[in-house]
Order: C-alpha cells, then sequence, then structure tokens
C-alpha cells in the first residue's frame, strides 16, 4: 500500500514535475486495480452491465476496454 500512499501525497507536491509523476503513478495503479476487479466480477459471474454500472459507464464500454482478456 506504500506505493499508492506515497504516489497519493506526492500528486500534492508544488513541484509540477513530482505531482506530475505521481499522477500518471496513480493513473496506472487505477487502471491495474480496475482490471483486476473487473477480472474478479466476471470470475464471480457478474454481468457487463453489473460491472458497467458499478463502475459508472455503460456495458459496451468496459466492454470494450476489458472484454479482450
Amino acid at each position: 500500500m506504500t506505493e499508492a500512499t506515497d504516489a497519493a501525497e506526492a500528486a500534492t507536491n508544488r513541484d509540477p514535475r513530482v505531482g506530475l509523476r505521481a499522477v500518471a503513478a496513480l493513473r496506472r495503479l487505477a487502471e491495474r486495480l480496475e482490471a483486476l476487479q473487473v477480472d474478479n466480477a466476471r470470475r464471480h459471474g457478474w454481468s457487463w452491465e453489473q460491472i458497467g454500472s458499478a463502475l459508472g459507464v455503460s456495458k459496451q464500454a468496459v466492454h470494450k476496454k476489458h472484454g479482450r482478456r
């Protein structure tokens, strides 16, 4: 959890270089976590509609992004 905590703290740094790098790291982390949880939901029998609803996007959007894995 320290990677996420460190990145979240760095995202508020006054140095734009540090802050922007932290934002990029958090974005990569969020993408990995989303993929992990979409896979988890599919293993538990969730439909694309349920997953999309939980993520606040359409079932088509989530399927397009994660359906090929």
